[in-house]
């Protein structure tokens, strides 16, 4: 009785602000659930009652969240991790330690699986289930030592033939002066100019939180996706605010103005997919959103493996660098399917301009232009 309200109150404690109305329904359901197993009384017309009132509820919430509540979905502490999709994807598992020079993070695990008939490398952020946990794995924010583990892992993948598959859910890298004296910024820009370079298909999914820097030291890749409610971003919305507002209270306002959820990151050709996540969340159905995670990654592997290196090579640099193409990625943000505009919004280049921006880099433009 002791386990069941503990458990009963763990659960509680998890419930997400605007999830309240969701879960006033669903506690009825259970009593309801539990009553049924205790009588003979035909319950049945309620139960089907609360069930199909729940569905509809939870997908009129979830339909009209914001990006302050995606990203607090992104965070739930139920929600599925590297390690479970290791569990309950992965077979023939084979966790590769260290970087060969200095230590073992646990904050980044690599290792060699079977994802479905496909050999391949794993690397993944892993944040820890339990507060021992995820204190062993420092919240998922890696150290230097984490990023050259990564990168030594991937070049043995490419040694090998095996393509590589990146999970990330990390707020960012570690921050402190340790991390920085031996060379945090180096690792993660070193990992960034090698994987442009991998001879092997590389495939990236952001599973809850993508911070800054410490998601892009494992995400150049051929293929980007992101969870339905994850988040992607150069800052998180709490660092936003206290940088522009110094404080925290503008959370919101910053989730909302860095873009950071899949849609608008959709339609400016930073990530390729948003996985679709059962109703009510990841968290809701933790096996259920990483089967569809699974067949995703094996789809895009299947693409991949038909490609030949020089022409996954030379996609992989097109794709990025299209994404620092301001004019590209303004023409998306501009179009008025994006905006609901009926016109488009005014061109900020001129002619000029935009053909300078449109030459190779070996070309350089007229003395006219």
């Amino acid at each position: 009785m002791a386990s069941q309200k503990k458990k009963k109150s763990a659960e509680t404690s998890n419930i997400l602000p605007f999830e309240k109305p969701l879960e006033e329904v669903r506690s009825r359901l259970e009593e309801l659930e539990a009553l049924a197993g205790k009588t003979s009384q035909d319950l049945g017309e309620e139960l089907e009652f609360y069930r199909d009132r729940l569905n509809r509820l939870t997908k009129e919430v979830y339909s009209d969240i914001t990006p302050w509540n995606r990203v607090q979905v992104a965070r739930h502490p139920d929600r599925p991790l590297v390690s479970d999709f290791i569990d309950h994807c992965c077979e023939n598992w084979v966790e590769l330690h260290g970087d060969g020079s200095f230590a073992d993070d646990r904050a980044i695990v690599t290792g060699l699986a079977t994802l479905g008939t496909q050999r391949v490398l794993l690397v993944g952020h892993r944040k820890g289930r339990d507060t021992k946990g995820r204190m062993a794995c420092n919240f998922g924010s890696a150290h230097p030592e984490g990023y050259r583990k990564a990168l030594q892992k991937m070049r043995l993948a490419e040694h090998m033939g095996l393509p590589i598959v990146c999970l990330i859910n990390t707020p960012g890298a570690y921050p402190g002066v340790a991390a920085e004296e031996r060379g945090q910024a180096r690792a993660i820009a070193e990992n960034i100019r090698d994987m442009f370079a991998l001879k092997v298909p590389v495939v990236a999914v952001i599973l809850g939180e993508g911070g800054s820097g410490g998601a892009l030291g494992i995400a150049v890749a051929d293929r980007v996706g992101m969870m339905e409610n994850s988040w992607y971003s150069v800052i998180s919305p709490e660092g936003c605010a206290s940088i522009l507002w110094h404080s925290a209270d503008g959370r919101e306002k910053a989730a909302e103005a860095l873009q950071l959820t899949s849609e608008p990151l959709l339609r400016l050709g930073i990530v390729d997919k948003a996985i679709t996540e059962p109703s009510g969340g990841a968290h809701r159905d933790p096996e259920g959103a990483l089967e569809e995670l699974k067949e995703q990654i094996l789809f895009w592997l299947d693409e991949l493996l038909a490609l030949p290196p020089e022409q996954l090579l030379e996609e992989r640099h097109l794709k990025f660098r299209n994404m620092t193409r301001s004019i590209s990625v303004l023409e998306t943000a501009m179009n008025p399917a994006q905006t609901g505009h009926e016109e488009p919004l005014p061109d900020p280049f001129s002619a000029s301009e935009r053909r300078a921006a449109s030459l190779e880099p070996t070309q350089e433009p007229d003395s006219e232009a």
